[in-house]
């Protein structure tokens, strides 16, 4: 949906533009943040720190110590703390709430940061009119990523110990994707001509297969992460020393070995990222035979480039174990391989029919 938006929108560029793609581009750059300490609020377990929804009130943390007394004891009341943090200080505490009230506070800002900027635009008439409903509509999926985020957070406050995988996974696609959307948004309004030579032909549409599968390859770590699926089978390229893991269909009926079977789960995320891997060497290699233009080929190096950083970054997080930095580089590799898909495929996109 959010990408459609951001299709249908690809307004003819000015230097007027400018200013906007600025502005795309900075919130690009803070969704990217916000994934990346999302990811880190997941890997040190403190998402489940903030118990309550406060949009409004949760822009202030606890002032005072009655005030932490009073988070901490919320927090003391759901299954998680009594699981795995029952003999948590408030000092430990105060550590985790940081991570969780970071990602909120992020969240806020982001919407301060898309809205009050497109007000301005707007009512200045600098957007074209063509471009306002598919800016309206990545609002509308960031306001909806917010009650998205607190369903997420709610699967863990009572019967669970951690968050639902698949509201992890949810939560983790829409901000993938009101990314994206503002990227391509971006990106059109930089350079709102298709580049000249070749129109890519089925190059373009070899990027949009890799597009896809780097974004599914995504979503599966997303289960990995709920799962905490890499904590298990730390050997590569083999588990256990087979190809697939032994108890892969372990599960009844058979699709739950997908999303709730850790075995399955880890050799899924594998499995996507090999083969999104050899489908971006494929197409590089196989794009020497078309004579595209030089910005092309350049976002076609830059895209192998990144593919081989990720891959090296999941490899060697999964070998040593999930470190917490090597785990937050890995997310941000990935979102750094979706980047760089998406901009081949927008340099490889057809010159507009008149």
């Amino acid at each position: 949906m959010a990408l459609a938006l951001a299709r249908a929108a690809a307004p003819a560029g000015a230097a007027a533009d400018r200013p906007i793609a600025g502005w795309l581009l900075a919130c690009c750059a803070l969704v990217f943040a916000m994934v990346l300490v999302g990811g880190i609020t997941r890997l040190t377990e403190s998402g489940l720190s903030i118990t309550e929804w406060e949009p409004v009130a949760g822009v202030l943390p606890p002032l005072d110590a009655a005030q932490w007394a009073a988070e901490f004891d919320r927090y003391k009341a759901i299954p998680q703390y009594r699981a795995i943090h029952a003999d948590m200080t408030l000092a430990e505490f105060k550590t985790i709430f940081f991570w969780e009230y970071a990602h909120r506070l992020l969240g806020r800002v982001i919407g301060a940061a898309f809205l009050l900027p497109f007000l301005y635009f707007l009512l200045r008439r600098r957007i074209a009119p063509r471009l306002v409903p598919a800016l309206a509509g990545i609002f509308a999926l960031g306001a909806l990523q917010g009650f998205v985020g607190w369903y997420m957070v709610e699967s863990g406050l009572s019967g669970r110990i951690e968050v639902s995988q698949y509201r992890l996974a949810l939560h983790l696609a829409m901000a993938v994707l009101i990314y994206a959307a503002m990227l391509w948004v971006a990106l059109s309004l930089l350079r709102p001509a298709a580049s000249p030579g070749a129109d890519g032909g089925w190059v373009r549409h070899g990027a949009g297969v890799v597009l896809g599968l780097a974004f599914v390859t995504l979503v599966a770590g997303a289960f990995v992460a709920g799962l905490r699926a890499g904590y298990v089978y730390n050997t590569f390229p083999l588990m256990e020393g087979r190809f697939v893991p032994p108890g892969y269909w372990r599960l009844a009926p058979w699709w739950r070995n997908l999303f709730e079977n850790v075995a399955a789960v880890q050799f899924d995320h594998r499995l996507l990222a090999e083969t999104t891997f050899a489908a971006i060497v494929a197409l590089w290699g196989a794009a020497w035979r078309v004579p595209l233009a030089a910005g092309q080929r350049r976002a076609l190096h830059a895209l192998l480039l990144m593919a081989m950083v990720q891959v090296g970054l999941g490899i060697a997080t999964l070998l040593m174990v999930v470190p917490l930095p090597l785990a937050a580089l890995h997310q941000a590799g990935a979102m750094g391989l979706v980047t760089a898909t998406l901009v081949a495929r927008h340099f490889l996109r057809a010159p507009a029919r008149l």
